[in-house]
């Protein structure tokens, strides 16, 4: 099949599941998996072929022809858009069935492939016009999606600040889309390198795309939209669709020429981006916000590596620039399957014991095995370590920065820091999930509804371990991943060819093979000789106190205090403390809340400032003629002072 036939089966299936499937989940599902499959076979054609597809149509829609491609790039973000969506409609049927939600069940499958489309459309549109008709779509969808448990004020509170985000980004964006087409004469886009008025447009799209990546001071919309949507909108919309932001600044950076002090920016911006959200994931309670903070770091790493490869074609340093292209483009698709696995993980812990709350769970590990060991699989893939999928993108986005850095030219200064500041955040990363897997999973459980929590079913389960598995065939075998990576790589800078992978990716996949064959051989032994010893119980030794509760173990406060000290002039914490009082107190007690910093002490204000500003100018507008006389008045003697003022010697 050609790619042009397999995208016509993916928009009838999704379309089809849109129309027949919302009051018959089984029909939904089967059309839904069938839309993504061949989505994603079509992505695949083009990348491990090479043969770009094009489709210009012969009649107008919004007074434009359509005009469709999918090349190297958008194939790229195209196959992890039939990955998720296809993940994700499997895990709604048990997650958000009928039984549990009638209402908003139906609506869900039906938003739900209305965003798969709307997605699809951002990428082959290779029309301004489309391309901001389908954007609006694509956010539209979303909103509906965020809102499904719509009846609770915090989801409706998130679906407002999600909107209105996405409609500032989108300004930004049609701003973009309009000056380009009134300074080329058409909406029609595609490579246009030689026109050098047209790089300061780059400071538009980076803000427009940069909203619905999350990237910091971005982000404002993502922590509170994630945490509060159902679990498997939160996957599609971490793993899947902020990568549609990435995908629009990947797109017009290679298409169009950029300032020259955008791959500084970029990489400055992915930096910061990496460290802050991880700092802020290390101080939160809530699962779900933890895992959303974590989305703001990885889109940083990714922003990293791109800003980097910006630096490289600009120098023209191609080894470390593609070295960073390719891993940045890694990290979008190592990062779509980890962050969906955790988000799936998150759900099965939230389906299982009605919260989110860290310091309410606990011990979960005995009654949810499949999930723990799970989410500790995508915790380590998260957290870079060997040998998963995250060690490799981000092992190649270090290579280039390091190799950037030992060559000693002007790029070398944004480099050192940025690798710097990316070890310092994988150093966070892992003290926040082992916090969140240590407090969820084991010890003992702090509530009844974490004592009586149980395992998900096969719905549930088998999209956790697809991804789970996805992430160590990726991690142990990088190498048949190059040429998809090749091809990205040239769509986006076509001199950076490569046919055969870096030597140093060879050599990594190697090792990665040894160490995973080493891991299992211990766990073999180690299950071996347990076997054979048997199991003893015994009590641990209690310091003369044998009674202990749920409530004398670790909270995630303790755990994460003195790092998040560390960082409190960014946290800003709000803590009340009662203290206890007398020699016999009756009650004590210190709770501590983290607010948004970006959202709540700078754009709140900043609002309530231009509200009362406003307000106050609305005043003087009270229809008495006599007033506004006086305001004439007094405009022109102001007028005359400065005039004055001006003719003095």
């Amino acid at each position: 099949m050609t790619p042009g036939l397999l995208l016509v089966l993916a928009a009838g299936g999704l379309l089809a599941g849109l129309i027949f499937g919302p009051r018959r989940p089984r029909v939904w599902l089967a059309l839904t998996l069938t839309g993504n499959a061949a989505a994603l076979g079509a992505a695949l054609l083009v990348l491990f072929h090479g043969a770009d597809w094009t489709w210009r149509g012969g009649w107008p829609v919004a007074g434009e022809l359509p005009w469709l491609r999918l090349d190297g790039i958008s194939a790229w973000f195209l196959a992890l858009v039939g990955v998720g969506g296809g993940a994700g409609a499997v895990y709604a049927q048990e997650y958000w069935a009928d039984a549990l939600h009638p209402d908003s069940a139906p609506r869900s499958r039906r938003w739900w492939n209305a965003m798969g489309l709307s997605m699809g459309l951002v990428l082959l549109s290779s029309n301004g016009l489309h391309f901001l008709i389908a954007w609006e779509l694509f956010a539209i969808s979303s909103y509906f999606l965020i809102t499904l448990d719509r009846e609770r004020k915090e989801v409706r509170a998130a679906g407002w600040l999600y909107l209105a985000a996405s409609h500032a980004g989108t300004l930004c964006l049609f701003g973009f889309f309009a000056l380009l087409a009134a300074r080329t004469g058409s909406w029609e886009l595609g490579p246009l390198h030689d026109r050098a008025d047209l790089a300061p447009l780059f400071w538009l799209a980076l803000f427009g795309f940069g909203v619905k990546a999350g990237l910091f001071p971005l982000h404002i919309w993502l922590p509170s939209a994630h945490a509060n949507a159902p679990s498997h909108v939160s996957a599609l919309m971490s793993g899947v669709a902020i990568k549609m932001g990435i995908y629009g600044i990947v797109r017009f950076s290679g298409w169009l020429p950029v300032p020259a002090a955008a791959g500084w920016v970029v990489i400055s911006l992915g930096a910061v981006s990496a460290l802050v959200g991880i700092t802020f994931a290390l101080a939160q309670n809530d699962l779900k916000r933890l895992l959303a903070y974590c989305s703001v770091e990885n889109v940083g790493i990714i922003m990293v590596g791109l800003g980097g490869a910006l630096l490289g074609a600009r120098h023209g340093e191609a080894p470390w620039g593609r070295l960073l292209l390719a891993g940045a483009l890694l990290h979008i698709w190592n990062h779509g399957l980890f962050k969906s696995l955790l988000f799936y993980s998150a759900g099965s812990v939230l389906h299982a014991t009605g919260t989110r709350e860290i310091s309410r769970l606990g011990g979960l590990w005995r009654a949810m095995p499949w999930t723990a060991a799970l989410f500790a699989l995508g915790a380590a893939a998260v957290s870079g370590l060997p040998p998963l999928n995250g060690f490799v993108s981000e092992w190649l986005v270090y290579l280039g920065l390091l190799d950037a850095a030992a060559g000693h030219g002007r790029a070398a200064w944004a480099a050192m820091p940025a690798a710097i500041m990316l070890a310092m955040a994988g150093a966070l990363a892992l003290a926040s999930f082992l916090k969140a897997g240590a407090l969820v999973f084991l010890g003992a459980s702090r509530t009844p509804a974490a004592a009586h929590a149980h395992e998900g079913g096969r719905l549930l389960r088998g999209p956790m371990l697809v991804l789970a598995g996805a992430c160590v065939a990726a991690g142990l075998a990088p190498l048949l991943l190059w040429p998809a990576v090749a091809q990205a790589a040239a769509a986006w800078h076509p001199a950076w060819t490569a046919e055969a992978p870096p030597s140093a990716l060879a050599t990594l996949s190697l090792a990665q093979a040894i160490l995973a064959v080493l891991f299992l051989a211990a766990g073999v032994a180690l299950w071996r000789r347990v076997r054979a010893c048997g199991l003893r119980r015994a009590p641990t030794w209690d310091c003369g106190f044998a009674a202990p509760t749920a409530r004398m173990q670790y909270t995630g406060g303790s755990f994460a205090g003195i790092t998040t000290g560390w960082f409190s002039w960014l946290l800003l914490p709000e803590r009340l403390l009662r203290r206890p009082r007398g020699p016999f107190p009756a009650h004590a007690g210190r709770t501590e809340r983290l607010p948004e910093t970006v959202l709540e002490k700078i754009i709140v204000p900043t609002g309530e400032a231009v509200m009362r500003a406003s307000t106050a100018a609305r005043r003087l507008q009270h229809g008495r003629l006599q007033f506004y006389i006086v305001y004439l008045a007094g405009g022109l003697i102001v007028l005359a002072l400065l005039i004055w003022l001006e003719g003095m010697p």
